[in-house]
């Protein structure tokens, strides 16, 4: 895989700490372990969108503030920092880290479900990708994912917007929303999904950080 210009954590203005910890993430089975072992972030003392340097500083993330810290260490060791959105109905949206090998695409991902988490670089296209989270993206047992994003660039965004920034990253945030998405079934193709069965529901109580509120930890 032909690698493109790899910025130096000080030309994203890290500090020498943070760019130590990323730089310590040479592959992406490095960067999603990393991911995977911070807390959950519950946010409950609100909503937060937090940086790269936030989620660092605080030790704690949701999904698209983990995809954020993926983006940006897979950047720093020569792969584009690329987002994928994917959307649901009546459920929570859910944001993953793109990276490709031999012309296949995996992703990063962080939850707090057995789920929806790392993905092989085995998918030809983002569609196949995100096709592999629609049999287990369910809420109240039914399943809910209907689109998938175009893979989103941050370097299109400075990075005090989202790497260094010490405020939530909301217009980040808010351009993933809006970039352009894709339908993954048809409204005749929802007529024939069938619910999961017991043992599966049995199954996606299992979460890996429990909260005070059970509710809570099952949102994440």
């Amino acid at each position: 895989m032909r690698r493109r210009k790899r910025p130096t954590p000080a030309e994203l203005g890290l500090s020498a700490e943070e760019g130590r910890v990323l730089a310590a993430l040479r592959t992406p089975q490095r960067v999603q372990e990393f991911v995977v072992g911070l807390p959950a972030n519950f946010e409950q003392g609100g909503d937060t969108l937090r940086s790269v340097r936030g989620v660092l500083r605080h030790r704690k993330a949701h999904c698209i503030e983990a995809a954020f810290v993926a983006a940006c260490a897979l950047w720093l060791h020569g792969d584009p920092p690329l987002l994928m959105d994917l959307t649901a109905k009546g459920d929570a949206d859910h944001v993953v880290a793109l990276f490709r090998r031999d012309g296949c695409w995996g992703a990063i991902s962080k939850s707090n479900h057995a789920w929806l988490r790392w993905r092989d670089p085995v998918y030809r296209s983002l569609r196949e990708l995100a096709m592999s989270y629609f049999h287990e993206y369910f809420n109240k047992g039914r399943k809910t994912l209907r689109t998938y994003s175009a893979s989103v660039d941050l370097r299109r965004f400075p990075p005090g917007m989202w790497i260094t920034n010490e405020e939530d990253c909301w217009d980040v945030g808010a351009a993933v929303d809006d970039s352009r998405h894709y339908r993954l079934i048809t409204p005749v193709q929802m007529r024939w999904l069938m619910s999961p069965d017991a043992t599966v529901m049995r199954a996606d109580s299992l979460v890996q950080y429990e909260s005070r509120d059970r509710k809570t930890a099952r949102r994440y």
